[in-house]
């Protein structure tokens, strides 16, 4: 990937990002329900978790079968704006409450080449800090995609000051190196902790 970030927009519908908002909510209602019945235990992740050591106090999702199938239908678009054969690795979403906030920070190994999405809910900014040390911020509609380098660039969001925002983070490797594939996992749409060897 030549540049430092490509803002996209409306690379899905607004159809199709109401219902990966509405699926998204859905699936937190779930999580609360199962959670605060019992009928999960604290440390079961498959449903997702409340608050993951980035963001405090809001719903995140990893490796959801919806949105890693997601992963796989963005990645033409992606090889195309940054001039990559890519793999993918996992994707992640999280609906923001009023007043969190992610600090700033640089992703993982398995994140060299992000994108963040906006499904839909109220505004809020994300903000990439370039190589020269000046920042540069996005908002963007549902449907809009932000691309950057994820291990590279510190990037993060003030507090949130609007009620509910839903995000997708899809995130992708160079094909040339398969350390990463999956994150791990022996296929897309696994959870996290699931080693099939």
């Amino acid at each position: 990937m030549r540049k430092d970030y490509i803002h996209l927009k409306q690379v899905i519908n607004n159809n199709m990002s109401d219902f990966l908002y509405q699926y998204l909510l859905l699936k937190r209602q779930s999580f609360i329900t199962l959670n605060n019945n019992k009928l999960i235990s604290r440390f079961n992740e498959d449903f997702g978790c409340w608050g993951d050591g980035q963001v405090d106090n809001s719903f995140c999702l990893y490796g959801d079968a919806v949105f890693d199938l997601l992963l796989t239908k963005v990645k033409p678009v992606m090889e195309r704006e940054t001039k990559c054969k890519l793999i993918e690795t996992y994707s992640y979403a999280r609906v923001y409450h009023k007043g969190n906030e992610l600090k700033k920070h640089k992703d993982r190994e398995s994140c060299k080449i992000s994108t963040t999405m906006n499904l839909g809910g109220d505004p809020w900014e994300i903000h990439l800090e370039l190589k020269n040390k000046k920042t540069k911020s996005f908002e963007l509609n549902p449907g809009d995609m932000l691309i950057y380098k994820g291990d590279k660039f510190v990037h993060w969001r003030e507090p949130f000051e609007g009620n509910v925002c839903g995000q997708v983070f899809l995130h992708y490797n160079d094909a040339k190196d398969l350390t990463n594939k999956f994150d791990g996992r022996a296929h897309l749409g696994l959870p996290k902790n699931i080693r099939i060897e």
